[in-house]
């Protein structure tokens, strides 16, 4: 498996620079560093006494992936998940936080291994996807990028103006569903045409 910060920096690659989509709940962003983050973490980058997007602006890459591997991944205790799913998990907990360990506390759970989704990586979550890594270590990484980009579709079925991201305007796969299906064996794939199947109801 790539290293912690050769996977946050991917991440960071992948995000791109400075977006301010009124669609998008995170408001400003830069390298997938939300303006909401910057003011939680209190980074006055700029140094005008305020965290405004001018400091989302002014974010490195190199400080986009800092904050990544030590608020994204050590501190929530990602690198005691199994191997298997870690770097999806993580890339998810940069894209949806919590909810990224959420899906996989649900998984885990139907798999016969129950735990609470709480969305916190503790004794129990550890236990669990450990347990359910062992059962089926082939498996559960495939497992667990098919429910998360099952969570994307549902989340764009619910919320009209998040469509965009998980379909593109010419019909194919979004931004979402590329990402989840980086960490998704090709056999698991969606066709286009299944893709377009599962979107045809969006209209």
């Amino acid at each position: 498996m790539p290293s912690v910060e050769e996977i946050a920096a991917e991440i960071v690659a992948r995000e791109g620079g400075f977006v301010d989509d009124p669609d998008d709940p995170g408001g400003a962003t830069q390298y997938g560093v939300t303006l909401g983050t910057l003011q939680k973490l209190g980074r006055d980058l700029n140094r005008d006494g305020r965290v405004t997007a001018a400091d989302v602006r002014a974010l490195t890459r190199a400080e986009a992936r800092q904050i990544f591997v030590e608020h994204y991944f050590q501190r929530p205790r990602l690198s005691e998940l199994p191997e298997a799913v870690q770097a999806s998990v993580f890339d998810m907990y940069v894209n949806a936080g919590a909810n990224a360990v959420k899906i996989l506390q649900r998984l885990v759970s139907r798999m016969g291994f129950p735990c609470a989704d709480d969305g916190l990586v503790g004794p129990a979550t550890i236990a669990s996807a450990r347990a359910a890594a062992e059962a089926a270590p082939r498996h559960l990484g495939d497992a667990y990028g098919i429910a998360r980009r099952n969570y994307y579709y549902a989340l764009a079925d619910q919320r009209p103006a998040s469509r965009k991201y998980a379909r593109r305007r010419d019909g194919g796969k979004g931004g979402w569903i590329t990402r989840a299906e980086e960490f998704i064996s090709p056999a698991y794939h969606l066709s286009a045409s299944q893709h377009r199947e599962r979107t045809a109801r969006w209209g």
